[in-house]
């Protein structure tokens, strides 16, 4: 008798832990890398505000994460690129562009010693034409007085996969350059002249850390956190600017956003602003399937761009300004459900 008891009372607390482990709703997101140090933070405080929600982002690239919202495979995206008219002609309902934050993608390398360097747009473009090869090349040290520069061969280093970063980079490049612009152009993936590839903002990180005379583009909470040496560029005023939670505020706040929020902020005409500076969005439907689902969505929605914004700063992320961030929110509230 005692044994049957004992029996049943484990199977009742058997079902009472599967039913506890089943009420936490999965949510899936996937997509860019740029702010995934960023969003790792917001799932994991997220997870104290309503522990009934967890989220489960793949950090796979913007390109990526396009095309799994796209395909539904996911319940949001993310992308530091707005996406085409094209590919949004593709997606079953209407998907919304909702931004969250502002970054700086720097230029990083790895030299003996790292000397801080400047460089401008025109010389940038050179270096990833494969027009400069050396380190101690006249462009490089005509911007750099009183820096001793090694004779060491230039290896340049890109993203290998489909990325926001890349997009904005290539946005960048373009925006200076009539070449670049009619040879490569801008995109989530180009053909590059010139480099090796890395995966995702951590594989190039690690490329430039681990080879002498590297230079690639990676997002600046990557390179502070591998303690890589970036460059100051040049802007469209005229000015050399460090990249920083600042300078990309000024580019935020001199950038033309129109109603669908898909919009370019590199080469702002801010005199303080940082050149190669970038917004990144949630890719959302409008129209959510899944009832339950798309109320947690929102509600996660409306926190990050309330208390999550928060948190952006201590992470080398640019918050989004004040008008900004109500515009955004108004057009989380029309997400059906």
């Amino acid at each position: 008798m005692k044994k049957a008891l004992l029996l049943a009372l484990c199977a009742i607390c058997l079902v009472f832990t599967q039913d506890g482990a089943n009420a936490q709703m999965l949510i899936n997101g996937a997509g860019a890398t740029f702010p995934y140090p960023l969003y790792a933070k917001w799932f994991h405080e997220y997870a104290k505000v309503d522990p009934s929600v967890r989220f489960n982002y793949q950090s796979i690239g913007s390109g990526g994460g396009q095309k799994q919202i796209l395909a539904e495979t996911v319940d949001f995206g993310a992308s530091d690129g707005p996406m085409s008219d094209e590919n949004l002609a593709k997606a079953p309902r209407k998907l919304l562009h909702i931004p969250t934050v502002g970054g700086a993608v720097v230029l990083s390398y790895n030299l003996p010693g790292n000397p801080r360097l400047k460089l401008d747009g025109p010389t940038v473009v050179d270096l990833f034409l494969g027009k400069i090869t050396k380190w101690n090349d006249p462009k490089i040290a005509a911007q750099n007085p009183g820096v001793e520069l090694p004779k060491m061969d230039l290896i340049v280093v890109h993203r290998s996969d489909g990325s926001g970063t890349s997009y904005i980079f290539t946005d960048y490049l373009s925006s200076v350059s009539e070449e670049w612009a009619q040879k490569v152009g801008k995109n989530t993936s180009v053909n590059w002249p010139t480099g090796l590839g890395g995966k995702g903002n951590e594989g190039v990180s690690g490329q430039i850390k681990q080879l002498p005379g590297a230079v690639g583009y990676v997002e600046l909470a990557y390179a502070t956190q591998n303690k890589l040496a970036f460059t100051d560029l040049k802007n469209a005023a005229g000015n050399y600017i460090t990249p920083t939670l600042e300078s990309v505020t000024q580019a935020f706040a001199t950038a033309e956003i129109p109603d669908d929020f898909r919009f370019s902020m590199v080469n702002s005409p801010g005199d303080q602003a940082y050149p190669i500076a970038g917004c990144t969005w949630l890719l959302v439907y409008q129209e959510q399937k899944d009832p339950a689902k798309g109320k947690k969505l929102v509600e996660f929605l409306k926190w990050a761009e309330t208390e999550g914004e928060s948190m952006a700063k201590s992470l080398d992320y640019a918050p989004l300004p004040k008008n900004l961030q109500e515009r955004v929110l108004k057009r989380i509230e029309t997400i059906q459900f």
